[in-house]
Parts: C-alpha cells; sequence; structure tokens
C-alpha cells in the first residue's frame, strides 16, 4: 500500500475530458437576427482558460493514444494529427499506443 501514496492524483478520464475538452457553442452570439447584445463582440469561453483546455475538433481522433502511430486508410485523407515526440496524452497515460 505505501505505493499508493506515492502517485500522483488524477481523476477519472471521462471528468478529466469533460474539464478539458470544450464543445464549440453552435451560435454564440444567440439566435440568427437576434437584436439584443448586437453592438457586443461575441466570447467564445465566459470563464478564465486553464491548462490542457482546448476545443474538439472533428478532424483528429477522440483518442489519439489509442491511433499512435496508425495512418488513416481512406484514400485522400488528411494526416493525423499525431506528435511524434509524445507517445501519449492526458488522461490515457495507461493505455498502450497501438503499434501494428
Amino acid at each position: 500500500m505505501p505505493d499508493n501514496q506515492e502517485r500522483e492524483y488524477t481523476d477519472v478520464s471521462n471528468v478529466e475530458k469533460m474539464r478539458n475538452f470544450l464543445t464549440s457553442e453552435e451560435m454564440p452570439e444567440g439566435a440568427y437576427g437576434s437584436p439584443i447584445n448586437v453592438d457586443d463582440p461575441v466570447e467564445n469561453k465566459s470563464t478564465p482558460w486553464r491548462e490542457g483546455q482546448r476545443y474538439y475538433t472533428p478532424s483528429s481522433y477522440e483518442n489519439r493514444s489509442l491511433h499512435q502511430g496508425m495512418p488513416r486508410q481512406m484514400e485522400g485523407a488528411h494526416p493525423t494529427d499525431d506528435d511524434p515526440s509524445q507517445e501519449q496524452e492526458a488522461p490515457y497515460q495507461d493505455i498502450p499506443p497501438n503499434n501494428i
């Protein structure tokens, strides 16, 4: 049991994803043609940015650690957004990469 005390605490992976990955609002300025706040600039986020927070991108895999080193197999697909210097990404440190 002394090993457990030395481990760094992390939340469950779905909690970490909820905190770190943001979904973009479809219409952050309100309904189309709404006169409310018409002169105010659109804000994408109302709270300060924390380290590791980013928006989901539709062009990358949700869990990059599972697809590490695997090229996309569709014809004409762009390369994955892998970081070759980083083997795994939080919160998936315990998942071994797929090296096929």
